[in-house]
């Protein structure tokens, strides 16, 4: 309880808020980190998933490439890739690519492969091309579960960025460590509960977002399954 009652003292000083190691300066460069790397996994991770979903071809491999991802420790690659690229923030930005990019990866084919087969095939048989079906309806359909992903990796690549400070002077991962290493154990749990409520926070908008993109999603389906749906014989 005293540490908490210290930790609550650390956060309160005003001191601590502004300067070139203030909290919103370390709470810029998290953000900074995170964005940049949800947008480098987007890029990469987006196309070959969607067009995975939509040929329905590559689904076995891309999983095993996900499911190999996925087993990388994010502090053992970000040791090798520190040790290689050297100190900056280049090795954490590569690290945590390949951490975010299987979340992305697996919302971006799961959500066009599970859309409605018959709505493709309208779409097909109104005159559409491939990528007017994957832009006009494929896309919106999948839009919950691609969101899904990118809600995923997003919590995932916040809550790992901390080990960005291991090789750079940037994020909030830095009070964990200068106070682990000055034995400051109010500024280090100070940091856990900024990075809580920084996660939490994101948390919460992502889900609003995804819910969002459930509600277009909706009206979208209503639509197309009454175009589908086969004409009802007339009764004499």
């Amino acid at each position: 309880m005293t540490l908490l009652l210290e930790a609550l003292d650390w956060l309160n000083d005003p001191t601590r808020w502004t300067g070139p190691t203030g909290i919103i300066q370390r709470l810029v460069e998290h953000l900074s980190v995170t964005a940049a790397v949800i947008l480098i996994g987007a890029v990469i991770a987006l196309p070959v998933g969607i067009a995975v979903g939509h040929t329905h071809r590559g689904r076995t491999v891309v999983t095993a490439l996900a499911g190999a991802a996925r087993a990388i420790p994010s502090l053992g690659l970000l040791t090798v890739l520190g040790l290689a690229l050297g100190i900056g923030v280049q090795a954490p930005v590569l690290a945590l690519v390949v951490l975010a990019i299987p979340s992305l990866l697996a919302g971006a084919y799961a959500g066009v492969e599970n859309v409605n087969p018959a709505a493709v095939d309208a779409a097909r048989a109104s005159g559409m091309s491939e990528l007017q079906v994957i832009l006009r309806v494929e896309l919106p359909l999948a839009a919950p579960i691609i969101l899904g992903g990118l809600r995923a990796a997003t919590l995932q690549v916040v809550a790992t960025a901390t080990l960005a400070a291991y090789v750079a002077d940037v994020g909030l991962g830095r009070y964990l460590y200068a106070g682990l290493k000055t034995r400051d154990y109010p500024q280090m749990l100070a940091g856990a509960v900024l990075l809580m409520i920084l996660a939490l926070l994101l948390e919460l908008i992502l889900a609003a977002v995804q819910r969002a993109g459930q509600r277009v999603a909706d009206p979208i389906a209503g639509r197309v399954s009454r175009q589908v749906q086969p004409a009802q014989p007339r009764r004499s």
